[in-house]
Order: structure tokens, then sequence, then C-alpha cells
């Protein structure tokens, strides 16, 4: 539910059972500039994380900039430079910026950090993932909580707004800087934001709401596919090639294809750090692979997929021969 500007300074965040000491990662932009404001506001004990991508010459300006101002707040910061990506920016500036919050929990203990996405972003990426081909999972768009390696991540903003958002700044005189990476549209998700749904709007239709209907759908959609895979017990075990988790060959081919998707996921999300997939080409494979029995092996991404005895099995690495796999 959309939050109204009146009521955004009071945005209830003990729903979300954050933990009284938290980070945030501030980019000085509005969104992060009024999540630490809000949490400050709140009583959080919160410590700002800026993490200076060097996307231009004014980063460094900004950082410093960015310094001096939680200072005077009273808000202990810390700023670490990543190298900027010659290529794939957005992807490998996400991986570098998270890598570097893990480095960060690790020096100071603090091992839950807010994120300012917000309502807008939530479409945007609902959006992103529906062009690139993501199934239901994706299109749910992203969590109000995750885990990453160790790391705890909140998204305490997603119901509100961008617009409320500057709303809320501007009532207190709150500065924030811009970002003007930002405006960089060979970046995916500003094509998205400056170009389609920009379009869209001229042709009468609130981006906003169709994408965040089609999370919801998702949503609903994805609850549907783990109650009918509730059943399915995924065992980890240690097999010859190394690590490995198996499911009961039989009860998983009965299932409804994406549930079949689902389980492969979950099994991947097991064996290897949380956010490695299948991609599509895969899936089919696999199903391929299904219809003619499931003899031999299947080479994927980092695993194998086989039979073994009653079981399906995917261990970690490629192989190139085994001895037997179905009996």
């Amino acid at each position: 539910m959309e939050v109204s500007p009146h009521s955004l300074a009071g945005l209830q965040f003990s729903a979300l059972n954050m933990p009284n000491a938290i980070a945030v990662a501030w980019s000085g932009g509005a969104d992060s500039t009024a999540l630490l404001w809000l949490l400050r506001e709140h009583g959080y004990a919160v410590q700002a994380w800026h993490i200076n991508h060097q996307w231009s010459e004014q980063s460094t300006e900004i950082a410093a900039l960015l310094a001096e101002r939680a200072k005077a707040w009273g808000i202990p910061f810390t700023s670490l430079n990543i190298e900027k990506p010659s290529k794939n920016k957005e992807a490998l500036s996400r991986q570098g910026r998270y890598t570097a919050f893990v480095d960060l929990s690790r020096v100071s203990g603090c091992h839950d950090v807010a994120l300012a996405h917000h309502l807008d972003d939530q479409a945007e990426t609902v959006c992103m993932r529906m062009l690139q081909g993501a199934g239901v999972a994706g299109c749910q768009g992203m969590l109000a909580y995750r885990q990453h390696e160790g790391l705890n991540l909140w998204r305490p903003l997603l119901s509100v707004s961008r617009a409320d958002i500057e709303v809320y700044l501007k009532s207190r005189d709150i500065p924030w800087e811009h970002d003007v990476s930002n405006d960089d549209t060979s970046i995916w998700r500003n094509k998205i934001r400056h170009q389609l749904f920009a379009q869209m709007r001229k042709a009468g239709s609130e981006p906003q709401h169709l994408f965040l209907r089609w999370q919801e759908q998702a949503v609903k959609q994805q609850q549907a596919i783990q109650s009918l895979a509730k059943h399915m017990v995924i065992e980890r075990l240690s097999d010859v090639s190394g690590e490995a988790v198996t499911v009961n060959w039989h009860d998983w081919c009965s299932l409804p294809f994406v549930v079949r998707v689902y389980v492969l996921q979950q099994m991947m999300g097991m064996l290897f750090a949380e956010g490695r997939v299948l991609g599509r080409r895969h899936l089919l494979a696999i199903e391929a692979w299904r219809l003619q029995g499931g003899n031999s092996w299947l080479n994927l991404p980092s695993s194998c997929l086989y039979r073994r005895g009653q079981g399906l099995q995917l261990c970690q690495g490629k192989v190139s021969l085994r001895n037997t796999f179905a009996e």
C-alpha cells in the first residue's frame, strides 16, 4: 500500500523487526537521505555507509561532502571506493557494492544494512525482470528482507513513492545530492525510468500501477507454487565429486512444470550462494532430458544433474564421465 506524504514521517518500521543498530547504504541521494533521517527519527542507532563507485569526477567530491554532512548531523560515516567497471556497469557495480557492504560489516561488526529502494524502484525492477524473461519468482520484485553472505538486508521504504520522499525532505529542509549516474540511459534501469515509463505515461498508462499489479499476482502465484512443492524434501549429501543435493526422482517428475522449476531453483540455492539460478535455456534442456528418462547426466553452469537410484541429484562441478547414473 502506498503511503501518503502526510503519513511518511509516521511510517512504522516495527513490523520489519529490524535491530536497533543498523547501517544505511547512503549514496547522498534523496531516497537514502530520507531513510537515514527517518530511521534516526524513529530511534535507531544509525551509521552511514557510502560506496564511491567513481562514476564521475563528482564522485569523490560528493563523498567528501557527505562526510562533512554526516559529521554535522552526528552520524558515524564510512566511505569505501570501488573500481568503476569498463563494461556491464549496472550489474558489476551492484556486485561490487554488495561485496563492499560485506567487507564493511566484517570490519564494523554491524551485520544489518537498510537499503532505500522504494515503490517506484519496485515497479522498475518488475518491469526489468519481465523484459529479461524472468519467471514468477523474479517478478515478485525486491524483498523487504533477505540475507546475503551473512549480511541482513532491509528495505523499509518499498511502500513509499519517490514523490513522497522528496516531499518529506523538502518539508524539513534536508539537503540531498543528485547522482548523475541516474541520468545515464545506457544503464538498463535508467532507460526504463526515463524512456519506457515516460512513453507509457504519455500514452495514458501509469507504469507504476501496472507493474505493481503484476508483482502482486506474481507473489500469489509463487505462494501457490510453494504450497504444491511443500512435500518435496531436498536432502544435502556428500557426493563422490563433492557437495550435492537430492530429491526423489519420481515425486519430482509428477509435479507440474513450474513446480519442478521451483524445486530445481531451490536445489541450486542450497548448493551455491544465494542468487545462483538456472536460466530458461538450461531449464528447457532439463525438461528435454527428463522426457528422455533422465539417462546419463546433464552438465549445467558449475554443476551437474543426474539420476542415482530413486534420486535426482545436483552436484557441484561438471563431469565428463560417471559410472552409473540410474539403477
